[in-house]
This record gives structure tokens, sequence and C-alpha cells, in this order.
């Protein structure tokens, strides 16, 4: 980590350096230090940072190159996961457990993860931007039971999405389906994958410039609306014909 920013935990919440500080390599290595205040992970994500880190690290601050991005008119709804949707096997809230989602994305085991770096110190941070309104969270449910769900930050009108869980078959890729038609009915321009996944480009994301990205957060995170999210946009019936 020679040469990478340290962020004392007294600086300013903007206190990062510029994104091509970041190491060359396909994670973005940025800074180090610092804490999880509110102010200074909404500064972060406007300047196209994020926070990842395993338990017993200091925190991590990351700026990709290029970045993974998924424009809502360019979602992907597979034929098998038209099927699942038109069947209505699964049904779906807004907000309404974010505390639930992002302890079963904590929790989950995933395919070559050992542990997982949602740790405590996480979790409460983004528990406290979902009470001020600008976490939310995407819940799938089957029959009373919590069976997938993502959350993420809102900040204008881009979504950066932190997280997401599946217990049953295309439950995590119905919980996307929901996000991006809500994000459509809001006005919402871009959604923020961070790094590229095999998940992720099957859904329609792609790779762009962290220049272009860094472009879009200019335009559109700078002003923030927070508040509750309700369900708004999603019909099942009409992914059947997507």
């Amino acid at each position: 980590m020679t040469g990478l920013h340290w962020i004392t935990p007294d600086e300013p919440a903007d206190a990062f350096p510029p994104v091509d500080h970041a190491l060359r390599d396909p994670d973005g290595l940025l800074a180090v230090g610092g804490d999880l205040a509110r102010d200074r992970l909404l500064s972060a994500y406007r300047k196209g940072i994020f926070p990842w880190f395993n338990p017993g690290q200091p925190v991590l601050w990351w700026s990709p190159d290029p970045r993974a991005v998924l424009f809502p008119s360019e979602l992907h709804v597979s034929r098998s996961l038209r099927r699942t949707l038109k069947r209505a096997r699964f049904e779906f809230s807004v907000d309404r457990n974010f505390s639930e989602v992002i302890s079963a994305c904590a929790e989950t085991p995933r395919r070559g993860e050992g542990g997982t770096w949602i740790t405590a110190d996480m979790l409460a941070a983004y528990q406290d931007l979902h009470a001020a309104g600008h976490a939310h969270s995407v819940e799938v449910w089957r029959d009373t039971r919590l069976v997938g769900g993502i959350y993420g930050v809102a900040l204008g009108k881009v979504f950066f999405g932190e997280s997401m869980f599946s217990l049953e078959t295309d439950a995590s890729k119905a919980a996307m389906v929901v996000l991006v038609r809500e994000m459509l009915a809001r006005g919402f321009v871009v959604l923020d994958c961070q790094v590229a996944s095999a998940h992720l480009a099957s859904l329609g994301s792609r790779e762009i410039p962290r220049a272009e990205f860094l472009q879009l957060l200019d335009v559109h995170a700078q002003l923030d609306t927070p508040g509750r999210w309700d369900l708004r946009a999603f019909n099942p019936a009409a992914e059947s014909g997507a």
C-alpha cells in the first residue's frame, strides 16, 4: 500500500485524492483509512469512489477503471427469467425490510468466498444511510420468506448497487429487474455495478471508462432528494412480453 493516500478520521468528509491517483489495476485501490460516516460515504459516491474491505482491515476506498454500469434501457430479461416472473412465484417490495436484506447479503454463502466484506461497521453505516433516505432495498418474497434482494445508494439520478443475494433460482435477477423498473419510473439514468461479473453481464451491464462514469456523476448525482421508496412501477405481466 506504499504511496496510497491515508485518510485520518479528522479529515474533511471530501478528503479524497483525485481518482486518477488510484492504483493502475482493474480494481483501482485509491485510499486507505477514514471512517464510514454518512457525509464521507456520500462524498465518496459522488466522486466515483466506494468502500470495500475485509474484517480486520482499515477502510479501503476504490475507484475502478473501467467501471461496470447498467443503463436502464439496456436491461436484458432472458426468456427463462420472463417465465419466472410471469408465473408470479415471487412477490416484491421496496424498502420494506432493508435491515434483513443487507444482513442476508452479509450472511449468504457465495461460491469462491470464505467470508463477508459486509462487516458490522458496514451494516451500521448503510442502515444509517437508509434511515436518512439515501439507501434503498428491493425485497423478493416467496410466501412470507425473504428469498432474494438487492440494496444500494441513490444519489440524484444514479443508483449505486452494493450487493445482492439469492436463496432461490432467479431471485436476485428478479430483484434487479424490479430495481431497474423502479429506476426508470423515477427518471434514473444509470445503475453503478462497480466491477464486471458474468451475472451482471447477463442482465445487460457493460463496462465504460471511468472518465465517462465521472461525467455522468457530475451531471446526475449532485442534487439529491432523499426519502423512502415505495413499489411504483413493477408489473410482472409486462415482463413476459419484454
